[in-house]
């Protein structure tokens, strides 16, 4: 079978912090990330790098206490059809999560779908948008 979707950069990473302010601190004043984006109803502050992005969201368990802070990747795909790549991945007996959902990632909104690899990671696949040529 065809592979429906293909995997084209790194799109953004979402990591949970026991101390938001001080990583805040720490990606813009000491790596220089620029703030972009902010949800303060959820927490979420975005951050940009280069042409991807890192999310900073409030730690809300103990996960994060034995060491597992990130939340989900996101991976940007090129993919004519985000339902039949969840078809795809569904036969493969990959775990889908929910169904395909507009969502905000580092080149805007976009449809995405969340998928778990075999080692419990939430992988977030978001469509890239179609090349200007290509667009109606």
């Amino acid at each position: 079978m065809k592979i429906p979707l293909k995997v084209a950069e790194l799109d953004h990473v979402v990591l949970r912090c026991r101390d938001q302010k001080r990583a805040l601190d720490f990606y813009t004043r000491v790596l220089g990330l620029v703030e972009e984006r902010r949800i303060d109803q959820i927490g979420l502050i975005q951050l940009r790098a280069g042409s991807s992005m890192i999310d900073l969201v409030p730690a809300t368990d103990a996960r994060v206490e034995g060491g597992l802070n990130v939340d989900h990747i996101c991976l940007g795909v090129e993919a004519a059809d985000m339902n039949e790549a969840a078809r795809y991945l569904r036969g493969l007996a990959v775990e889908v999560i929910g169904e395909p959902a507009m969502r905000y990632g580092a080149r805007g909104m976009g449809l995405s779908i969340y998928i778990r690899d075999p080692e419990g990671n939430v992988v977030e696949l978001k469509q890239l948008p179609a090349p200007a040529s290509t667009r109606g």
